[in-house]
């Protein structure tokens, strides 16, 4: 039987595993992680740069875009407008009404209207067109009345008790009457108001310890021209109504009642009837002196005479702007004579209303 050969098999001690491998693989890790590191610190402000330049550009971009939209949409706006303005001014400017400078006199013709006839807006303006249609440049409303009465709701202290019954809308009066061409005025009594006369004593022309009263039934007080109260009073009411829209105003009876021995006036300091209305004139003009115009109401006969309501011919009394009433027309020769009296006396304007009719 033949016998097999034993052969050695050749064992190999060291292990993968071993301590010495196990350290030459670290030292190699360790070596590979520096060079990474060192590539990558190499490389990174490479990196940012590029980072940041393409980060920069899309919000760059971005923004650019953005903003040439906003400006083209600006632009497209700026050439709207500019269109638009364009067309408008190539439009003809409507043209205003005649002689709407409310403190301007125009010289033109005036006509009267009455206050109960304005009640409400149609009304106003059926009368203003009315006006209009008549040739008149200016529409004269009364406003406050020689009875003392107050047309409208004045907020004037002293005007409390003198509100009339029935009233009207005075801002709605000027307004409607300038959009129809016609320059509003209003009129207002001045010393003849037996109401406020009674409401504040002060103001009053006084009989002893009571009020002097005229001859009339009943009788009926006056203010006193001589009071400053009583010119103050009338002259913030001229405020008022020009605050409502009347940059015109006449005012009636700045006078003094028929002179009778038992007035009682106050302190007077020597100044005559004449120079105390001249004094209450001045103080009015020169209170509204260029924000409106004042005008000073007296009839014909107190203009060419000395009347016992004024001493002396109303022309004399110093007012800028006269408004003369007559009760029947007047014939060329007086009305000339009239305008140079008046002129003469200084009067720079002045309007003759005679028989319904305003010259």
């Amino acid at each position: 039987m033949a016998k097999y050969k034993r052969q050695k098999v050749k064992r190999y001690h060291r292990s993968f595993y071993s301590r010495g491998a196990r350290i030459k693989r670290g030292v190699g890790i360790l070596v590979l992680v520096l060079v990474v590191l060192g590539a990558a610190w190499l490389a990174a402000p490479h990196v940012l740069d590029w980072a940041t330049h393409t980060w920069y550009t899309v919000v760059k971009n971005r923004d650019l875009e953005a903003e040439s939209a906003s400006r083209a949409a600006a632009s497209s706006e700026a050439a709207a407008s500019a269109a638009a303005e364009e067309a408008a001014s190539s439009q003809p400017e409507p043209e205003q009404p005649k002689g709407l400078d409310g403190r301007a006199v125009t010289g033109g013709s005036w006509a009267a209207v009455d206050v109960s006839a304005l009640a409400d807006d149609a009304s106003i303006r059926a009368a203003a067109q009315q006006l209009k249609a008549q040739g008149a440049d200016y529409g004269l409303v009364t406003l406050k009345t020689p009875d003392g009465s107050i047309c409208y709701a004045s907020q004037v202290p002293a005007a409390a008790q003198s509100i009339a019954g029935t009233t009207v809308d005075p801002a709605r009066i000027a307004a409607i009457f300038r959009e129809e061409g016609v320059i509003p005025v209003a009129q207002l009594a001045a010393f003849k108001d037996p109401i406020s006369s009674r409401t504040d004593r002060s103001m009053a022309i006084h009989y002893g310890d009571g009020l002097w009263l005229d001859a009339q039934k009943d009788g009926n007080a006056w203010l006193n021209p001589y009071s400053a109260a009583a010119v103050e009073y009338v002259g913030d009411l001229v405020a008022e109504v020009q605050g409502m829209g009347f940059e015109q105003v006449v005012l009636t009876n700045v006078q003094f009642p028929k002179l009778s021995r038992k007035q009682d006036y106050g302190e007077t300091s020597g100044v005559s009837r004449a120079d105390q209305l001249k004094a209450d004139i001045a103080a009015l003009q020169s209170r509204f002196a260029g924000s409106m115009t004042l005008w000073f109401s007296y009839t014909l006969d107190q203009c060419n005479t000395n009347s016992v309501s004024l001493d002396v011919p109303a022309v004399t009394l110093g007012m800028d702007n006269l408004l003369v009433t007559a009760d029947k027309a007047v014939d060329a020769d007086s009305r000339t004579a009239l305008e140079q009296s008046a002129a003469g006396q200084g009067v720079q304007h002045l309007v003759l209303h005679s028989a319904d009719i305003f010259q």
